[in-house]
């Protein structure tokens, strides 16, 4: 096999939208994502649960009419 042609595997740490952190590995430094096992539905049993940072849903709701 070819030397140095593999990206740089290391340790990181992946921060979720609700807070919660945990270390992981990856060829990046730092990790953001939106929803994790924590804040997740199908992880959590909670029937919904959203992420809105812009006001999306409730602009939907409004233009729509729904409660």
């Amino acid at each position: 096999m070819k030397a140095k042609t593999h990206p740089k595997y290391i340790k990181t740490t992946a921060r979720c939208a609700c807070g919660n952190e945990f270390e992981t590995g990856s060829t990046k430094e730092n990790i953001r994502v939106e929803i994790c096992s924590q804040c997740h539905p199908f992880y959590t049993g909670n029937k919904q649960r959203l992420v809105d940072t812009t006001g999306r849903v409730d602009k939907f709701k409004k233009k729509y009419g729904l409660k």
